[in-house]
């Protein structure tokens, strides 16, 4: 098994946004969904697959383990409500969202009982989200870096994250980048730009593919058709190593998203 290097994020869409986003991502070719408990869209998403008709086991679906759920006694149980919400028997890909604030819930108990979703056919696949080196430290120690399917984190040209990447790729671990444009604010970058000039493609393109061919997964959203359409176009985009290289000097540790009460001691 192993972690599309394509997909759909859903963060902040609900409703009949999500539901058209979906909807028309599907319909244009996109197979691997994303989603969270926290993000109060998993019926929303579930309404879309369904409806789409496609069959379950053309898609990869993800969704995120919320840190009110962590407790070996919640994990299981809410896993279970969100793939009502969805629809499925299974998951493809289960995450734990964000690190349990201030250690409430240890990780080993965690990813224990994520590991046990695992064993009873409930997710096909398990991971994490927003780990630090150390916390990954402790997950891989807990449950084998082999059941550790991928580490979802923010991650673009403005925040290459270069320690946790070395990390986890050392140990296996897939890499699932998050925000890859940065909220938009990359695609005005003017070395983005101008490699995207030179190879007739628009910065988001020039951003998702510098990403993939960087060994990283990307779930980028939006609710514009032209959009969806133009981003899935990125998995036909090449950049020259020289190109690489450029975007490489754009790393300025600029962090969007580290929400109090809950991020971790960024490395």
């Amino acid at each position: 098994m192993s972690v599309p290097a394509f997909g759909l994020g859903t963060f902040r869409l609900q409703g009949q946004v999500v539901i058209d986003s979906v909807s028309t991502a599907l319909e244009l070719g996109y197979r691997v969904i994303d989603t969270a408990q926290i993000y109060e869209n998993e019926a929303d998403v579930g309404q879309a697959i369904a409806a789409s008709g496609i069959p379950r086991e053309e898609l990869f679906i993800t969704s995120k383990i919320w840190v009110a759920n962590f407790a070996k006694d919640r994990l299981i149980g809410s896993l279970k409500e969100s793939l009502q919400k969805l629809q499925t028997d299974y998951l493809d890909l289960t995450l734990i969202h964000w690190p349990s604030p201030e250690n409430q819930v240890p990780v080993e108990e965690f990813m224990g009982a994520l590991l046990e979703a695992k064993r009873l056919g409930l997710t096909r696949q398990i991971g994490v989200s927003n780990f630090t080196i150390d916390l990954m430290k402790q997950a891989i120690a807990a449950v084998g870096a082999e059941n550790i399917a991928t580490n979802q984190i923010e991650l673009h040209p403005y925040l290459q994250n270069r320690k946790v990447v070395e990390f986890a790729q050392r140990q296996g671990i897939h890499i699932t980048s998050y925000m890859t444009l940065a909220y938009g604010e990359v695609l005005k970058d003017p070395l983005i730009q101008q490699i995207a000039e030179r190879l007739q493609a628009t910065p988001a393109q020039v951003t998702l593919a510098w990403a993939m061919q960087s060994g990283y997964a990307v779930i980028p959203s939006s609710t514009k058709r032209a959009n969806l359409q133009s981003n899935l176009a990125a998995t036909a985009l090449t950049l020259s190593d020289a190109d690489m290289a450029l975007i490489a000097t754009l790393d300025r540790d600029h962090r969007l998203t580290s929400p109090k009460g809950i991020a971790p001691d960024w490395d």
